[in-house]
């Protein structure tokens, strides 16, 4: 079994978080990394997807609702306190990237209390998505990331994402209805949630030391804050300053 990393690190704004989650991979780790985290409020869109079909504009535009883009693909989702983003970063080519994630994520769930399904690009309970997945491949390995509904109701998500547009295309969100822990009657509290999550990461990829950033990993997040997260454009339209 493999000794990785579990990164302990807490930014308070979404653009440091989303670059810190590019950061972990583009270091090009040598075992695998796990971190815990969590963002303010805001709507993160997938990285080709048109913000337009894929977000309440309006409605964000009117609670001071910031919209970010990320690097991965994936769907659009709704951050909030109320919901745990994990983030696994693997060492190496993978033929099935999201299967790690999906299986620790299921084994969580299973531990706090839940029979969980794996579905299309999220892990469900019955009929409603408690977590998406999405996945980001460099050449010296890949990230999956997944947001677990802990307490955010799901009235809260539908209030500022789209519904399933009349004309889908290849990079839309596959809507799904959704529900959190919180909303099928478990409230365990996010100390319980972080050591599931870590209990079940353990388990299947071996054991994860905690630790602070590295400064390699710090770095390259400012780089990527310059060059992407601090860039309006970025999150515009995928456009990103020159280095």
């Amino acid at each position: 079994m493999t000794t990785g990393s579990d990164v302990r690190a807490a930014f308070t704004d979404p653009a440091e978080n989303l670059a810190f989650d590019e950061a972990l991979l583009r270091v090009a780790p040598e075992s695998p990394v796990l971190w815990l985290w969590r963002n303010p409020v805001c709507v993160v869109v997938g990285r080709g997807q048109r913000i337009a079909r894929e977000v309440r504009v309006a409605e964000c535009e009117r609670d001071g609702v910031p919209v970010l883009r990320r690097a991965s693909g994936g769907g659009t989702v709704f951050h909030d306190p109320g919901n745990l983003n994990v983030t696994l970063v693997l060492p190496g080519p993978a033929d099935r990237p999201l299967e790690a994630l999906g299986q620790v994520m299921s084994a969580a769930v299973d531990q706090l209390g839940l029979v969980p399904r794996i579905g299309d690009r999220g892990l469900f309970v019955g009929e409603a998505k408690l977590c998406g997945f999405a996945v980001f491949r460099t050449k010296t390995g890949l990230l999956a990331h997944s947001t677990l509904l802990v307490e955010t109701s799901a009235g809260l998500v539908g209030r500022y994402l789209t519904g399933a547009p009349p004309d889908p295309r290849p990079l839309d969100s596959h809507r799904s209805p959704v529900a959190s822990l919180a909303e099928h009657g478990l409230r365990p509290g996010f100390p319980a949630v972080e050591a599931a999550v870590r209990a079940a990461a353990s388990q299947l990829l071996g054991t994860f030391v905690p630790r602070p950033p590295s400064a390699a990993e710090l770095a390259r997040q400012r780089a990527l804050l310059h060059t992407r997260y601090h860039y309006p454009s970025w999150h515009a339209d995928g456009a990103q300053r020159a280095a």
